[in-house]
């Protein structure tokens, strides 16, 4: 049975000389692994559309669960993230967070838009790439199932409490967290907070639609980076790369 499908390709791993397996983010199957006979031959017709970070559609050949593709052509190749390493190394970590919170062919249709509205932005648009970071950090939390609490003081219901718990995803006054030992906690202000609620709760269409200052960014970065990975217990090569090239 043949399947056409547009994907990203999160993840390229070699299976022998001459193929090579792809892992996809597709709309309408989730994450994929699929095998491309011949990609690694010269001139291999595959290879533009088959490349890391790249929007293509596939069709794929399907036999028992097992995913071979027949035909694929490009729709965005990204090039300008080719040339910069940074951002190269930015968009290789987003993908790589995908590919943990995203399961073998269970659709999340959220999940594919906003990395590519992350890569766009990146390449098409004027957007401070910490923003973009902090952007697809807390987005991709919240898509992965760890939506913070951001209505108010987890403890005495204050609306604008001045801690946000990296562990429990909540929001905490110093007074109150000053009785617990429960997780790890940051600073943040008021624009922070209000920052914090405009990404994680606005419009997909929109998110990039603010503007904050150079103290509140910082603090967003931190708190964005922070929280996804300790909500998902683990780091990123990737990103541990693109901090290498911060310094």
């Amino acid at each position: 049975m043949f399947v056409k499908t547009r994907g990203l390709v999160l993840r390229v791993s070699n299976y022998n000389d001459t193929d090579a397996l792809l892992t996809l983010l597709t709309e309408n199957h989730g994450k994929l692994t699929v095998k491309v006979r011949g990609l690694k031959r010269k001139n291999s017709p595959l290879f533009a559309p088959s490349q890391l970070l790249a929007y293509s559609e596939f069709t794929l050949f399907e036999n028992r669960g097992l995913y071979t593709v027949n035909e694929a052509e490009s729709i965005e190749l990204f090039h300008s993230l080719r040339t910069d390493l940074e951002k190269l190394s930015l968009g290789t970590y987003f993908v790589q967070a995908a590919e943990v919170v995203c399961q073998e062919d269970i659709p999340n249709p959220q999940l594919l838009p906003l990395l590519l509205n992350c890569l766009y932005a990146l390449t098409k648009l004027s957007v401070n790439q910490s923003i973009v970071k902090a952007v697809f950090e807390l987005r991709v939390a919240c898509l992965a199932g760890y939506t913070p609490d951001l209505s108010s003081c987890c403890h005495c219901g204050n609306a604008f409490p001045d801690r946000f718990n990296l562990s429990l995803g909540q929001l905490e006054c110093f007074a109150c967290s000053m009785h617990t030992d429960n997780g790890i906690r940051m600073p943040l202000n008021t624009s922070a907070l209000d920052t914090l609620r405009y990404i994680c709760y606005c419009d997909p269409k929109k998110i990039f639609s603010f503007r904050i200052g150079e103290d509140t960014l910082q603090s967003i970065v931190q708190i964005a980076e922070g929280y996804l990975l300790t909500q998902l217990e683990r780091g990123f090569s990737a990103l541990d790369f693109y901090k290498t090239l911060l310094i």
